[in-house]
């Protein structure tokens, strides 16, 4: 394993790992960052569990063997599937993963209405149920499937009339009924705007980027190996499109 390289490997099925980056850029503008989109193989959230690992593992071989100082699994059902493998094929490597944000709504509304908007294979895996266990005694916990919104995305259609619609339907079934909404999929912040509309202000929106971002800060900081600068973004993506690479720059620069 060639893990001489200054990068910080973030990996996602797609592009939703897009707005765990702008996270990590955001806490360490100074670094060097590996971003790899496996939009070729998008949804891994409908995809079997031992799918999702192999794909994992095989993306991981990819940007590991270029040379990176940790390896952050920006997708939450990558993470679920295939973190743990992960961390014993490379011990020796930084390996961070994401989680649902259940704790900090949980803080914030120990005895209110969460839902957790997640995909099918984070939703059934065993990782998802110990965390929701851990949160579910006071709290009401939901658990909010969301099929079609990671295709949209990936189809650069992330503020088109077609991806509200489907929010809508997906969503409106819990308008006034929640506190708070948790962002189980790294793609979903990416139109957090959309769902914001849906819900109405009184429903405070989470996700795990900003928390994976500090994450890696720690680890880094703990091992000695942040980078003094320039900061950089290399891009890569399965499908091999230039067109993909240009939408993967424009998500990263939309607010």
């Amino acid at each position: 394993m060639n893990q001489s390289g200054d990068y910080i490997g973030v990996f996602d099925s797609g592009l939703g790992g897009i707005s765990v980056l702008r996270e990590l850029q955001k806490l360490m503008p100074q670094e060097r960052f590996l971003y790899y989109g496996d939009s070729a193989n998008a949804p891994y959230g409908t995809r079997s569990t031992d799918c999702v690992r192999q794909l994992t593992l095989n993306a991981a071989e990819k940007i590991i063997a270029q040379g990176i100082k940790a390896l952050v699994i920006a997708c939450n059902t990558a993470t679920a599937a295939a973190i743990t493998l992960l961390r014993e094929k490379y011990p020796e490597l930084i390996v961070i993963g994401i989680e649902p944000a259940l704790k900090p709504a949980a803080d914030l509304f120990p005895k209110g209405r969460i839902g957790v908007m997640a995909t099918e294979v984070t939703l059934r895996e065993e990782k998802f149920d110990t965390l929701l266990h851990r949160f579910d005694a006071d709290a009401t916990i939901l658990k909010i499937s969301a099929p079609g919104v990671v295709e949209l995305v990936e189809a650069g259609k992330g503020d088109s009339s077609e991806m509200k619609e489907l929010l809508s339907q997906l969503l409106a079934p819990y308008s006034g009924k929640l506190d708070a909404l948790v962002l189980g999929c790294t793609h979903y912040p990416l139109v957090r705007s959309a769902i914001g509309e849906i819900l109405g202000s009184s429903v405070t929106l989470l996700d795990g980027g900003e928390g994976t971002a500090r994450e890696t800060l720690r680890r880094l900081t703990q091992a000695g190996l942040l980078h003094c600068g320039p900061g950089e973004i290399r891009w890569e993506n399965s499908t091999g499109s230039e067109e993909m690479l240009a939408l993967s720059k424009r998500l990263l620069n939309q607010q």
